[in-house]
């Protein structure tokens, strides 16, 4: 899925930056995109968590916050189990939703079905990304996975309400 005619603004953290200084009281980050490449490693998961924490933590808290920690994590190991090459993490943020995108190098999913019994360990992470994500999905023949999380509050317009 191709997303023309939006201009986006990337943030990608500089080492030599500090997350006080980003991260000021009162910093608004609706409308603004972060990227951030993550290593190949079993701690990858663990940084893409503090890094979204970190990027979001003027806009987001509470279990909205925990929510989107949650779901990286669960893209973000699939990557590492079962993509290849570079590991990107891209977040973007305005008043309706945050989307958030794990994109690797591989050559797109398996469609099988596993099978597994109650007791065993792993194989749940997309299962976890249904149940508590607005929206999620893939770009066909990729391994680019997104989430949508909405956003609380009242959406103003009938475009923003397409149930009425």
């Amino acid at each position: 899925m191709q997303r023309t005619g939006v201009q986006k603004r990337f943030w990608r953290p500089q080492p030599w930056v500090s997350w006080i200084d980003i991260l000021r009281p009162g910093r608004k980050l609706t409308g603004e995109t972060f990227e951030q490449d993550l290593p190949r490693t079993r701690g990858a998961p663990a940084l893409a968590r503090r890094s979204l924490s970190r990027w979001l933590a003027a806009d987001v808290e509470g279990d909205e916050l925990h929510t989107a920690e949650l779901l990286v994590s669960e893209l973000v190991t699939n990557a590492v189990m079962h993509g290849r090459g570079n590991i990107t993490l891209r977040a973007h943020i305005d008043e309706d939703r945050l989307l958030v995108e794990v994109i690797d190098e591989g050559g797109g999913f398996e469609r099988t079905v596993r099978k597994g019994d109650f007791d065993s360990i792993g194989g749940r992470g997309l299962t976890i990304v249904d149940a508590e994500a607005s929206r999620w999905g893939i770009h066909e023949g990729t391994t680019h996975v997104w989430f949508e999380l909405e956003r609380p509050g009242p959406r103003l317009g009938r475009e923003k309400n397409p149930a009425d």
